[in-house]
């Protein structure tokens, strides 16, 4: 069996980590170059839903509360599935409602 120096086998690990490096390079310029497309598209998409869930907030929500301030989405997901089954709010409303008071 052939004995490998501490020299050869830090070049070998040196190379290896190397060619790691610089795929990951690599593959985090592909990701960066299609961000902007997909962030504006979801940039849009996040803006219309928040848009449809104040609607739903005002014509459920506002005929008996205020806009209450921010909380965190947690809490916020609390309270509103106590108040689906009070003001018989439908799933699709409930979704679009966190999102639009999560933000």
């Amino acid at each position: 069996m052939k004995r490998v120096s501490a020299v050869s086998l830090a070049l070998v690990l040196m190379t290896m980590f190397l060619a790691l490096s610089a795929a990951a390079r690599t593959e985090d310029a592909k990701k960066d170059s299609g961000a902007p497309a997909v962030s504006a598209s979801h940039t849009a998409q996040d803006g219309a839903m928040s848009l449809e869930g104040e609607k739903r907030f005002r014509s459920n929500c506002s005929r008996c509360h205020a806009a209450p301030p921010k909380f965190p989405p947690r809490m916020m997901a609390t309270i509103i599935r106590h108040m689906r089954v009070r003001a018989n709010i439908t799933d699709e409303d409930r979704r679009l409602i966190l999102r639009y008071m999560s933000q």
